[in-house]
C-alpha cells in the first residue's frame, strides 16, 4: 500500500468528536494536498460546536454513513464522484452512503470552487485521506476491542472481520469507540488495482430528485417572508443609466417597490461585474407582474463610452493581428528564414464570434441582510469570491457573510462571476428583507461574461520533401488572445512562432467552457488537416510524425504537454474508429487536443442531407487518468461534443451600436434534438496517473473535427464560426 503523511494545521486538519447517538464525526480539508515529507503539525483541538464544521465524515451507531460533499454540483457529478473516492479508502457499502452539501467554510476548505475541471484534480489526495484515516481508526478501535493488532484484521463494505478468527463487527457498532483512538501520522492508502467502487459506475445522487421535480436548485428555494425582485441594465455597452420613471413603476399593480441600485466595489476582483454597476431593481410578489413592470421602465441613459458594433469587433481584431502589442511570445531556430526557403506554404486565418453561456437554470440569488449580517443562499460556482464581494459592497466582517450553495442548473462558466448575488444583497439591504433576484432570459443574455470573440492566423512551411518545417500563429482576441505559446505544436518544429495578441473593448467578457481552448483547437487542428493534405499526408499519420518527433528529439525546452499521451489518445482513437475505412457519403474529421491536463482525439462522421450536414456518430479517445465514475465521465465527454459541435455550427451573438441583437432564443441558434450526433462512443484509456480534468477537455476537439469533416463533405475550408452561416452562403452562391 501507498502510505501518505497526515497534516495537522486550520487548512488541513484531521479531528474526531463523539456524535449524537455514539456515532462517529472526521473532519479534514477536502481540498488540500497531502504533504509527503516528514513534517507534522500540532493537532487543532476539538471545537465544542462540532456540527459547525463543514468538511466531514459521519458514521452513525446503525452503520449510516454522511459524506459531506464542499465543492458547487454544476452537473459535473462532484456530489457523487467525491463522495465516492473517500467511501472507497473508507472502505463502505455505498448503499449506506448519505451525501450532503456543504456550505462555505474557507477556514476549512481551500479551492471550493467548480471551475477549471479541477474539482477532482485537487481534491484527490485529500479525500482518499480521508477516507483511509476514518478506515485506520476504526480498525484501532476494534483491534483493541478485540485485543488484537490491526494487521490481524480485515475490512471490506464497513464490516471488520477477524482475519483468523469468527469475529465481526459494523462500522457503526464500533464508531463510539475509535473517538479516543489517536490520530496516526501516517496512513495507507489502497493500491489502485484493489479500487472496488472507484472506476465503476454509480448514479448521480441527486438523480431521482432531479427527474421527479424536488427542490434542488437556486430558482426553487424559497424562504417565508421572502420578496422577489428583477434588475434592468442599461440597453447597451458603453451606457450608464442616468434616472427612470420611479414613481410610476412603483404604482404598478403587484409592486413593491422601485429603485436604483450601485454595486460598485472597491478593488474589484476577477469574478465583480466590470460593466453594468447602476442597475434598476424592482421589487414584488410574483415575476409577471415584475416582467410587466420592466416593459413598462422608462429610463434615461447616457453615452459614457464607444457603442461598438460587429464590423468594429471585427477590425479590431484585424488591426491588432496586424500591429498590435504583442503580450507573450515563443520563438525557436528561425521562422522567418525558413519560409523564405520552403518548397509550399499555406496560410489561413480563423474568427468565431462573442457568445453567451445560456444557462438553462436563469441567473438568480437569494439573499438576507441585515444590519450586520448578510446570508446568501444560491447557484454559484465561486461561493468565496462571492462572500468576499458582498463583504466589500456592504462593509461587513467577512465572518457575518454566509453562502450556501444549490445545485446549478448549467454554468459553463457564467457563474464564476457574483453580480447576480452581489445585486440580490445590494436589494435586500435598501428594502431591509429576504429576496430573490431572478434575471429573465433577455437580462442574461445582454449582460456579459460573455466568451470572448478571437482571430488568429496560422502559417506553415513544407520543404521539397513535404516535411514541416515552419509554423507560427499569431493570435488575438477581445480581449484576449487565444494562442497557448507552449502547446502542440511547440516541441515539434524546427522553426516555430506564436504570439499573443490582446485587442480592448467595452464588451465584458468571462470563462466560457474550456476557456480559449475551444476556439484555438478547433482552429489549429482545421490548420494542422490543410496542412497534412498539402504534404500529401494522412490527417493522423501526420500528427503521429510531429508526436514523434517530440518524443524522440523535442525542440526547446519548454512545452505544456506530454508526447505520449497525446499520441496515444490517437492512436486509441484511430483504432476504434477504424480510420482508413471509407463508406460512400460519409465524410469523416479527426482532431486531437490536449487542455485541462487531460487528453481528448475525436473522430466525426457526417452526412449531408438535403443539403445540410448531419454528424452521424463521433468517436471519443481521452486520457484523463484514473476515471472515477465510469457513465459520468463518458456523459461528460458527451456533453461537451454536443457543446462543441453546436455552437460551432449554429451559434452567434452580434452587435449593434453596443446592443445584443439576439436577446433570446428566437433569434440565437442553440443545436436543436435532431441536429445532435446519432451516437457518441467514448473510450477511456486505462492507466493509474491521479484524474485529471475532464468537464471540459471533450468539447475543444469536436470543433476541428467537425470542421474537418465539413471540409471533405462539401470542400470548403471553413474558417468563420458559426459554420452552418457559411455552408448555407456557399449553398446560395453555388
Amino acid at each position: 500500500m501507498t502510505k501518505i503523511k497526515t497534516q495537522y494545521n486550520r487548512r488541513s486538519f484531521l479531528k474526531v468528536s463523539a456524535a449524537a447517538g455514539g456515532g462517529m464525526l472526521i473532519g479534514f480539508s477536502w481540498l488540500t494536498g497531502c504533504i509527503t515529507d516528514k513534517e507534522t503539525k500540532e493537532m487543532v483541538a476539538i471545537p465544542k460546536e462540532w456540527y459547525e464544521i463543514n468538511g466531514y465524515i459521519k458514521i452513525g451507531d446503525t452503520g449510516m454513513v454522511t459524506i459531506y460533499s464542499p465543492n458547487p454540483e454544476i452537473g459535473q457529478n462532484v456530489r457523487t464522484s467525491m463522495p465516492m473516492i473517500v467511501a472507497e479508502e473508507l472502505d463502505v457499502d455505498w448503499e449506506n452512503v448519505v451525501v450532503e452539501q456543504a456550505p462555505l467554510n474557507t477556514g476549512f476548505y481551500q479551492n471550493q470552487f467548480a471551475g477549471g475541471s479541477l474539482s477532482i484534480k485537487l481534491s484527490w489526495n485529500a479525500l482518499r485521506m480521508a477516507g483511509a484515516t476514518g478506515r485506520r481508526m476504526l480498525l484501532e478501535a476494534a483491534s483493541k476491542e478485540w485485543g488484537l493488532s490491526v494487521s490481524d484484521l480485515s475490512v471490506s463494505k464497513g464490516v471488520i472481520k477477524e482475519i483468523n478468527g469468527e469475529r465481526s463487527i459494523t462500522y457503526g457498532e464500533i464508531a463510539s469507540k475509535a473517538v479516543g483512538i489517536e490520530i496516526p501520522e501516517e496512513v495507507e492508502l489502497k493500491e489502485i488495482k484493489d479500487f472496488n467502487l472507484i472506476g465503476t459506475s454509480i448514479k448521480n445522487v441527486d438523480g431521482k430528485k432531479i427527474v421527479t421535480g424536488k427542490p434542488l436548485f437556486g430558482l426553487d428555494y424559497n424562504r417565508e417572508g421572502m420578496q422577489l425582485a428583477m434588475i434592468q441594465h442599461p440597453p447597451a455597452f458603453g451606457m450608464k443609466l442616468k434616472d427612470f420613471n420611479e414613481d410610476e413603476i412603483k404604482k404598478m399593480p403587484g409592486v413593491k417597490d422601485a429603485f436604483i441600485i450601485d454595486t460598485t466595489i472597491s478593488e474589484p476582483a476577477w469574478s465583480d461585474e466590470k460593466g453594468f454597476l447602476q442597475l434598476i431593481a424592482i421589487v414584488g410578489e410574483s415575476t409577471w407582474k415584475l416582467i410587466k413592470a420592466k416593459k413598462a421602465i422608462k429610463a434615461n441613459w447616457e453615452v459614457v463610452s464607444e457603442l461598438e458594433n460587429s464590423e468594429m469587433h471585427l477590425n479590431k481584431m484585424e488591426n491588432a493581428l496586424v500591429s498590435g502589442a504583442i503580450k507573450d511570445s515563443r520563438k525557436d531556430g528561425n521562422p522567418e528564414e525558413a519560409f523564405k526557403n520552403a518548397a509550399k506554404i499555406v496560410e489561413r486565418t480563423y474568427s468565431s464570434p462573442f457568445l453567451p453561456h445560456n444557462t438553462m437554470e436563469p441567473m438568480n440569488f437569494f439573499a438576507h441582510v441585515t444590519a450586520d449580517s448578510a446570508e446568501l443562499v444560491g447557484p454559484t460556482q465561486t461561493p468565496e469570491a462571492l462572500e468576499g464581494s458582498v463583504a466589500k459592497l456592504l462593509n461587513l466582517p467577512i465572518e457575518n457573510v454566509t453562502v450556501n450553495m444549490t445545485r446549478m442548473g448549467g454554468g459553463f462558466g457564467r457563474r464564476l462571476y457574483v453580480h447576480f448575488g452581489v445585486e440580490a444583497a445590494a436589494i435586500s439591504k435598501k428594502i431591509g428583507a429576504p429576496v430573490k433576484l431572478i434575471y429573465t432570459r433577455e437580462d442574461d443574455m445582454s449582460q456579459g461574461t460573455y466568451r470572448p470573440a478571437y482571430q488568429s492566423t496560422y502559417k506553415a512551411g513544407l520543404d521539397e520533401n513535404n516535411n514541416l518545417i515552419a509554423f507560427s500563429v499569431r493570435g488575438t482576441g477581445l480581449p484576449e488572445s487565444s494562442v497557448f505559446p507552449n502547446r502542440f505544436p511547440a516541441g515539434t518544429v524546427d522553426n516555430y512562432l506564436a504570439e499573443e495578441i490582446s485587442a480592448k473593448t467595452n464588451v465584458t467578457t468571462g470563462a466560457w467552457r474550456a476557456p480559449r481552448s475551444h476556439f484555438t483547437a478547433g482552429a489549429e487542428q482545421a490548420f494542422l488537416d490543410e496542412v497534412a493534405e498539402l504534404a500529401g499526408k494522412d490527417p493522423i499519420d501526420f500528427r503521429l510524425e510531429l508526436f514523434d518527433k517530440a518524443i524522440k528529439n523535442p525542440v526547446g525546452e519548454k512545452y505544456d504537454y506530454e508526447a505520449e499521451r497525446y499520441a496515444g489518445v490517437l492512436k486509441l482513437v484511430k483504432e476504434k474508429s477504424n480510420w482508413g475505412q471509407t463508406q460512400p457519403g460519409v465524410y469523416r474529421g479527426v482532431a486531437a487536443y490536449f487542455c485541462h491536463s487531460s487528453y481528448v482525439a475525436e473522430v466525426i462522421d457526417l452526412v449531408m442531407e438535403n443539403g445540410q450536414p448531419k454528424v452521424k456518430k463521433v468517436w471519443c479517445a481521452v486520457d484523463c487518468g484514473i476515471v472515477v465514475n465510469r457513465d459520468a465521465a463518458k456523459n461528460m465527454v458527451q456533453g461537451g461534443v454536443i457543446d462543441g459541435i453546436g455552437h460551432a455550427m449554429y451559434s452567434e451573438l452580434t452587435f449593434n451600436n453596443g446592443a445584443v441583437n439576439e436577446m433570446n432564443f428566437d433569434r440565437y441558434q442553440l443545436m436543436r434534438h435532431s441536429q445532435a450526433p446519432e451516437s457518441i462512443e467514448v473510450f477511456f484509456v486505462e492507466n493509474e496517473i491521479a484524474p485529471t480534468g475532464l468537464g471540459e477537455p471533450g468539447l475543444p476537439p469536436a470543433v476541428g473535427a467537425l470542421a474537418n469533416a465539413l471540409y471533405q463533405a462539401t470542400g470548403q475550408r471553413l474558417t468563420k464560426q458559426p459554420f452552418a452561416n457559411h455552408i448555407k452562403a456557399q449553398k446560395i452562391l453555388g
